[in-house]
């Protein structure tokens, strides 16, 4: 098997945060989907904090909308930096 180059890119977004009506994460989904990109993974995550410095997680009694939610994506790095701009235009934060 050949080895070629690759390049990982990891965005991090609140699951409550939106773009156009859809769920961020889905949209960058498409939108990844639509540049070509080989792979494409959404993970939810079950703790964390970020700017505001307010702890979100997923516990049975304190349930929270806004859990963070990580979108990767593999392919060249040819590919990844192409995109980058659509992105960037889309996350404000994260």
């Amino acid at each position: 098997m050949k080895s070629v180059p690759a390049k990982r890119l990891t965005i991090y977004v609140g699951a409550g945060v939106k773009w156009q009506g859809k769920a961020l994460y889905h949209a960058l989904v498409l939108k990844l989907k639509e540049a070509g990109l080989i792979g494409v993974t959404v993970s939810r995550g079950i703790e964390g904090y970020g700017k505001r410095n307010s702890i979100y997680a997923a516990r049975i009694l304190d349930l929270s909308y806004d859990l963070p939610v990580i979108v990767e994506a593999v392919d060249s790095p040819e590919k990844i930096t192409s995109v980058l701009p659509q992105v960037q235009a889309m996350v404000s934060q994260g």
